[in-house]
């Protein structure tokens, strides 16, 4: 219910504070709103202790752009640290390792962090980051190894029904299940054919490959052959990585 986001994101806040840690939680990156609770009060600064007199980061308009942090939630999901030096995970990432970090402190506003992404359903990106206390602090590799794991389940289960809850998640209608025909038209429009070029791979008529894909639209909301392949990606029907 929305009146126990509050307590939920007073929990959060203990556990960050047992690690010597203060969350900056977001459940979307690509939002310049914060998590609020049911009275509208930002939970970042009446909650997580972020004071309205420092340079705090849901107040920049462009961190989902500058920050080093929500641009590699982009390309991992699961917790990692990170400084001036570098992207810390216990997998590698070779995306990560091409984020610029030049002027680190100054665009991620911290000189080190916990990370956790939260990667939600239709495409959503929330993220967590959980910064030291001591603000000189920037080697967190004891930190992380010791609470990672911990810090990215509490996180992931405070933004995950955050956005549940508030209903901060872009909709879909219920009966959006597409047809095998449907999503094999999807899967060669999405690579760029053309009706015609779909309809000669299937061995079909150029008007029924037409009325897949028209129906593939209908049944998503979509208003166009793009964001009809868009949502379709959302849903896992197909892939845009291929």
């Amino acid at each position: 219910m929305p009146q126990d986001i509050r307590r939920a994101a007073e929990a959060l806040h203990a556990i960050a504070s047992e690690c010597a840690m203060r969350a900056a939680p977001a459940h979307d990156i690509a939002d310049k709103r914060t998590p609020v609770d049911a009275d509208g009060n930002v939970l970042a600064s009446d909650v997580f202790g972020w004071s309205g007199d420092e340079k705090v980061w849901w107040r920049n308009s462009r961190i989902a752009l500058d920050s080093p942090l929500t641009t590699a939630c982009r390309f991992e999901s699961q917790p990692f640290w990170v400084n001036a030096a570098g992207f810390h995970l216990r997998q590698p990432n070779s995306y990560l390792s091409s984020i610029d970090l030049a002027n680190f402190e100054h665009r991620a506003m911290t000189r080190a962090a916990i990370v956790v992404p939260v990667h939600l359903p239709f495409g959503q990106i929330g993220a967590v980051s959980f910064n030291p206390l001591d603000s000189s602090q920037t080697d967190l590799t004891d930190a992380f190894l010791a609470n990672g794991d911990a810090l990215g389940l509490y996180a992931r289960t405070f933004i995950a029904t955050y956005v549940h809850v508030m209903g901060a998640m872009q909709a879909l209608p219920p009966q959006s299940r597409l047809s095998k025909r449907e999503v094999e038209c999807l899967r060669w429009a999405a690579i760029g054919k053309t009706d015609l070029e779909i309809s000669m791979i299937m061995s079909r008529s150029r008007a029924t490959v037409r009325f897949h894909i028209h129906n593939a639209s209908l049944k998503l909301n979509a208003v166009n052959r793009s964001q009809t392949v868009f949502k379709a990606s959302q849903l896992g029907y197909i892939s845009l990585g291929n």
